[in-house]
């Protein structure tokens, strides 16, 4: 049985419309004599901040598991408005879940790691229906308890999919059609990577970069699978980037957010650094006069826990914007207090990797793209209540 497996971001989901979108998209391919279809979707833009603002708002300790759970249904949700939408279409079409995916994990919950998979449960799926929507970053672990795989790792429940059902590609959506040579959003002159190597795009992510999540592309490395970076226009389908074992390119990245931990001496940063290493972790070691830290750019609820778990006596921690030169094999690493001046950092920084480069006209920066309907299930707990 041939099977596509697409996944669609958060940001191809700004209004309910969208889901039709997709759904005719869908529809398309299935006319253009495509077999079977599993579309791995993300939670409708700024759906997972809203549940996560929501729950904390209620229980500020609240456990990791219960957490999981809570931030899994905006993906559940997705599933469930792209499953009506392609029914619409007189397409059979069934949806699942973290529990029903076969994808077993460990119990790191808000970030766990996979341990093994089972492809029955979709293939059984398959079977009956022409396509199968999948809430992208969950799964359980052996006791039954849903996991959460991490902030933005939709890509990694498709890539694993994809290597379940033995498919050679799989194809990535989302606002911008492929990898850039730093955020075209950030920086106009940013250049389109037509193919790009997996090491290098995975280093890319772990230090900020957003089109691929970094465990998604070392799965896929692992898996010998290719990688589609594509964008759903008025158009169509629209190809930018595919990953492989080959391409290179200098480049630049942001990490808005990033947290730093200034440590109280170099054995305890060491320590930390050791934890955090074992798990996988995406972290740079900083250093500030007499101070000792560690920067983490990806995953930051989880990386504080384990900070906590290492115990050790952390002097401050601070939010910063870390801005990374990329050129192979060597990377330097900035971090800057001001956003501003950080993305004027950056594009000083690719004006000297690229001089006189002219990118695709996106424009100034936008604020992450929410959706306005992000609020369908819940709204944070200082919105106006309407009146009744």
């Amino acid at each position: 049985m041939s099977v596509t497996v697409l996944k669609f971001g958060g940001s191809s989901f700004l209004d309910p419309e969208d889901y039709r979108r997709v759904a005719e998209h869908l529809a398309e391919r299935l006319a253009a004599g495509e077999n079977k279809i599993v579309a791995v979707v993300s939670a409708m833009s700024g759906i997972t901040a809203n549940l996560k603002a929501v729950m904390l708002g209620i229980n500020k300790q609240a456990s990791p598991s219960n957490l999981d759970a809570a931030l899994a249904t905006g993906e559940m949700l997705s599933t469930y408005l792209l499953e009506a939408a392609v029914n619409r279409l007189g397409i059979s079409v069934l949806s699942l879940n973290g529990y029903s995916l076969g994808i077993r994990t460990n119990s790191d919950f808000g970030r766990a790691s996979i341990e093994c998979v089972d492809p029955g449960p979709i293939k059984a799926a398959l079977q009956k229906h022409d396509v199968v929507v999948a809430a992208g970053a969950q799964a359980v672990d052996q006791s039954g308890s849903l996991t959460f795989l991490g902030r933005n790792s939709s890509d990694l429940t498709a890539v694993i999919i994809a290597s379940m059902l033995e498919e050679q590609t799989c194809e990535i959506y989302s606002d911008v059609p492929g990898v850039y040579t730093a955020d075209p959003y950030l920086v106009p002159e940013a250049q389109l990577i037509p193919e790009i190597a997996y090491a290098t795009i995975a280093q890319m992510s772990r230090h900020g970069a957003k089109v691929l999540h970094h465990r998604a592309v070392e799965y896929a490395e692992k898996h010998a699978l290719t990688v589609v970076c594509k964008s759903l226009t008025s158009d169509g389908a629209v190809t930018g980037t595919i990953v492989t074992g080959h391409g290179d390119a200098h480049s630049v990245t942001v990490a808005q957010d990033a947290a730093v931990i200034w440590c109280a001496s170099l054995a305890e940063r060491d320590n930390i650094l050791a934890l955090l290493n074992r798990h996988d972790m995406s972290v740079i070691c900083v250093e500030d006069k007499s101070r000792a830290g560690i920067c983490i750019t990806n995953d930051i609820d989880f990386a504080m826990r384990l900070a906590k778990v290492a115990n050790t006596r952390s002097v401050s921690i601070e939010s910063k914007t870390a801005v990374t030169e990329l050129v192979a094999p060597v990377l330097h690493v900035h971090l800057e207090g001001d956003y501003e001046r950080a993305i004027f950092l950056a594009r000083q920084i690719h004006e000297r990797m690229y001089p006189g480069s002219i990118g695709e006209p996106f424009g100034s920066r936008r604020a992450i793209p929410r959706s306005p309907f992000n609020s369908l299930l819940v709204r944070a707990n200082n919105a106006p209540r309407n009146s009744q």
